[in-house]
């Protein structure tokens, strides 16, 4: 109870403190930037999200380790993709290698942590699937995990093409297809169904991806 408590109010009250230290910024700088009624109105908003969690969790079995590490994960994550000139350079290559390497930017050395980092993650997420099953084999993370992977993160917004995405897209992309997915397997839909079903899925987010990237680039914008 102590623990999950605690947690969420360290969390509202870093997203209070960030959020307030953004909008300094955004007004020494001359720009747009919200009010402090909506900062409050957004902390509040998390706040009762973010209690309501530890009230659910205490009702069970408490604050889950894993959980703690995820949200962790997930928040560093967008911060450096956000707020560091690492993650604009990552997106830099992802838009448009060329003009990325003409900007100074070491494409190679970008690719390459990149890469290093999504093996990292998928260590992560191997480790959370083992102490979920309490149990490892050479037949873990077969059958379509790949493929959900992918389609979360596309339905999620994340441009196969690059340059755009964003990690809470991504997490959303994940709650919506694990929760199609959850859903066919409560109803004892075959698995082969269940490919056809994701994949479609896959499809529709690839083809609208496409066709939005085609409208920003007719507008100039892409």
């Amino acid at each position: 109870m102590i623990a999950a408590c605690g947690v969420a109010a360290l969390a509202v009250c870093g997203f209070f403190v960030v959020s307030l230290m953004g909008n300094n910024r955004r007004k020494a700088a001359g720009i747009p930037f919200r009010s402090v009624g909506e900062v409050v109105f957004r902390t509040v908003v998390l706040a009762v999200v973010v209690f309501g969690v530890a009230w659910i969790l205490n009702k069970y079995k408490g604050l889950p380790l894993a959980l703690l590490i995820f949200v962790a994960v997930v928040v560093l994550t967008d911060f450096v993709l956000r707020r560091t000139r690492y993650g604009r350079k990552v997106f830099a290559v992802g838009g448009n290698i060329e003009a990325a390497r003409r900007a100074g930017v070491n494409v190679a050395r970008i690719r390459i942590s990149i890469f290093m980092i999504s093996g990292a993650f998928a260590a992560i997420g191997g480790i959370f699937a083992a102490s979920r099953i309490a149990s490892a084999s050479q037949a873990t993370g077969q059958s379509n995990v790949l493929m959900m992977a992918i389609a979360a993160a596309v339905i999620g917004g994340t441009s196969l093409f690059g340059g755009r995405g964003t990690t809470y897209s991504a997490l959303l992309g994940m709650l919506v297809i694990q929760s199609i997915a959850s859903g066919m397997a409560l109803q004892g839909v075959s698995n082969s169904v269940q490919f056809m079903v994701t994949g479609a899925v896959l499809l529709a987010a690839v083809v609208i991806d496409s066709i939005s990237r085609r409208g920003r680039q007719a507008a100039g914008r892409g």
